[in-house]
């Protein structure tokens, strides 16, 4: 390891790479996720094996992207941890713990996740979950600067996206739109932690004044008092800096709430909502931008990737941003000045029938708008691809989405109160359209779907798919090799032909994935490295039932002849008979069931059915149901994470929410004592009646 670790990464270093390295988040500032190493390829890929494993701390969700940077390796997990490994054999060389306090995970809407950090000129850089930004010497770890980038007093923020640095400044965003924050961006200097400058996204209370004339022609598109309930338009995630124009990009997220008749009630497009906006890396002023989805309803975030590319169009070659986000439909804008070049869609979509050319804008479809009444919409609000990285061949000229296919129900929410540091979407939940569990979960599995999407950006149709099993995999990344590689949420990675899709060598992972993988060289070897963890916001809402998982996440790293093994894992414990019912009131339990929605599902899953990473509430020790007004009311458990909830939840809610638990786990405990045979005879009429369902709504 040299002297001074990663001094040479700067600007120029990150714009100009050959592959050994993987100096930022997306390789360099185009985010093609493209690595130029070829010795890894078609013809040697089935010789590829595990060179090692590194055990993590936490057993969360792993959303990073590793950065390689001369055999060293830097990277987060959960709790905003940061790690530098050595890259040829996992040894740790240190560790920087923020210690984030466990309580504010109950703020992050979607796992206490990161997504990575960024290197420049001798830093490593980690925006945590609390909303600090912190430098670390990228030789020790040791802290050379820290600033609170938002006033998390007031209000609920949080960061789980890694940091962009160019021309000598670091950029970060937040995330806390679902809780009822006001989104910005932010400049630091990468030697001093100053602010350099800040751009808020939405206006904020016209009475104190607006921040500059971008905010003053935002707010003429807003309506009502939509400042008391924060307005959104949080950057959570994809931050561009394009060294050819000196221009850098931001993604720009959903509302505050999502419903656009209660934070802006005479209409409007809510600028700058679900919009690109192009900003002047030096000062933060405003350029251009360009809205997806005007007066966002359905959490149809466009902070999915950013991805930069020459394309020629009528004969020209244009600087162009290519853009998947949630709302389904694959943008191609000139990135000079914002204009629409194309919008196709690449996913199943019905909220809109096209987008007009010469308006630039969408043409919704009618019955979308559920004000009056409900509707089932695609894409869901987990998107069409959400913050899972694409990437992109110049060789096939396509580029590889890792795409979902889901429908949601949206409904008004009547007598809507806002409540700080809780979920504030303005969206009543829809009833399952049955009462049965297991045929409710036959139908989450088989009418949803993920898939590694091939897109040709020129034809703007596929080329290619290869059906996942799960709704959520990981991130992507292709090579010189002409391999894709990506992992996958049902416990694989997966190496697949770049041209044709065919699958060419997999890896039994033990877990979900859902990091994105990387590939660098050290000592002429090529290696590739991926993070391994199951969690995110959709495992944790939708559930996936007991597993038998590590107690850590990990990060796996492969070479070829390299033939390390996995330890094995531990059998799963079976149920333990939960206490009797607490009550046979359907109306308790039915309004325990409404307040699970409302307050505990993000985390703990539909129907009480954990993804494995939270505890199950369904399957407890009979001292956690014994003290539950303490744990739910008074946050017993604050220090794990469990906070307490008696500011917005009654003791008459807490009995109701534990009759509804109850209720739950004493179905599930009957179910399992019924034979293995009828149990398997149950859940196969149901995937038929299932698959039926999804043929039909297809």
């Amino acid at each position: 390891m040299s002297r001074r670790p990663a001094a040479f990464v700067d600007t120029e270093a990150i714009a100009d790479q050959d592959g050994r390295n993987w100096l930022s988040y997306g390789l360099d500032y185009r985010e093609q996720r493209f690595s130029p190493l070829r010795h890894i390829n078609r013809d040697t890929v089935s010789r590829l094996g595990l060179a090692w494993y590194f055990d993590l701390d936490y057993a969360r969700g792993l959303e990073g992207t590793p950065i390689a940077v001369d055999g060293v390796l830097y990277f987060t997990g959960n709790w905003s941890v940061v790690y530098a490994v050595d890259a040829r054999d996992g040894s740790l060389l240190w560790k920087y713990d923020p210690e984030v306090p466990k309580a504010w995970g109950k703020m992050a809407c979607c796992d206490v996740v990161n997504r990575g950090v960024a290197v420049y000129e001798g830093k490593v850089f980690v925006g945590t979950l609390d909303a600090r930004l912190v430098a670390l010497d990228a030789a020790t770890g040791q802290v050379r600067w820290s600033v609170q980038t938002a006033d998390i007093a007031e209000f609920p923020y949080t960061i789980t996206g890694a940091p962009r640095a160019a021309r000598g400044k670091v950029f970060i965003g937040n995330g806390g739109a679902e809780y009822g924050v006001r989104g910005f961006v932010s400049a630091y200097d990468t030697d001093s932690g100053d602010l350099v400058w800040r751009f808020y996204t939405v206006p904020g209370n016209p009475a104190e004044g607006f921040e500059n004339a971008a905010m003053e022609r935002a707010a003429a598109t807003w309506t009502g008092e939509w400042w008391r309930y924060g307005g959104g338009g949080t950057v959570w995630d994809s931050i561009v800096y394009d060294p050819e124009l000196n221009q850098l990009y931001i993604g720009v997220g959903n509302g505050s709430p999502w419903n656009r008749h209660i934070r802006s009630p005479q209409g409007g497009d809510n600028l700058y909502l679900s919009s690109i906006i192009a900003l002047n890396p030096d000062t933060g002023d405003y350029l251009w931008h360009y809205q997806e989805t005007p007066a966002e309803s359905w959490d149809y975030t466009a902070t999915q990737q950013i991805m930069l590319a020459d394309m020629e169009i009528g004969g020209e070659l244009r600087k162009v941003i290519w853009h998947a986000p949630k709302n389904g439909f694959f943008f191609v804008l000139d990135r000079r000045d914002g204009g629409l070049l194309s919008a196709e869609p690449y996913a199943r979509v019905n909220w809109a029938n096209r987008y007009d050319m010469n308006s630039g804008r969408p043409v919704e479809n009618p019955g979308v708008d559920y004000r009056q009444e409900p509707a089932m919409i695609l894409p869901s609000g987990v998107g069409a691809h959400n913050w899972q990285p694409m990437a992109h061949h110049p060789g096939t000229g396509l580029v590889y989405i890792p795409a979902m296919d889901a429908m949601m129900g949206y409904a008004q929410a009547q007598d809507y109160v806002h409540h700080w540091g809780h979920w504030n979407t303005g969206v009543a939940g829809m009833s399952a359209p049955v009462d049965n569990d297991l045929l409710v979960r036959a139908l989450a599995r088989n009418m949803t779907s993920g898939k590694l999407l091939a897109w040709n950006p020129q034809l703007q149709r596929a080329a290619w798919e290869v059906p996942r099993r799960v709704l959520w995999n990981g991130g992507v990344l292709a090579t010189a090799g002409d391999l894709v590689f990506q992992g996958t949420g049902d416990g694989f990675v997966v190496a697949n032909d770049a041209a044709s899709g065919d699958e060419l060598w997999t890896f039994a992972t033990q877990e979900g994935v859902i990091g994105s993988p990387v590939s660098y060289s050290v000592d002429g070897k090529q290696y590739l490295s991926i993070l391994v963890g199951w969690g995110g916001g959709a495992p944790l809402a939708l559930g996936s039932g007991a597993r038998a998982e590590p107690e850590h996440g990990r990060l796996l790293t492969f070479r070829l002849d390299a033939s390390g093994e996995l330890p094995p894992l531990e059998a799963l414990e079976p149920m333990r008979q939960p206490p009797p019912r607490s009550s046979v009131d359907s109306a308790l339990t039915q309004r325990g069931e409404q307040l699970y929605g409302q307050y505990c599902i993000m985390c703990h899953g539909h129907g009480a059915v954990s993804d494995g990473v939270v505890p199950d509430l369904r399957n407890l020790p009979a001292v956690f149901y014994d003290n539950f007004d303490a744990i739910v009311l008074d946050g017993l458990m604050e220090k794990a994470g469990m906070v307490g909830f008696r500011d917005v939840l009654t003791e008459a809610d807490s009995r109701a929410i534990k009759a509804y638990l109850l209720d739950e786990a004493n179905d599930e405990w009957e179910r399992l004592q019924q034979p293995a045979w009828w149990l398997g005879l149950q859940m196969s009429f149901y995937d038929l009646l299932a698959r039926v369902a999804a043929w039909v709504s297809s």
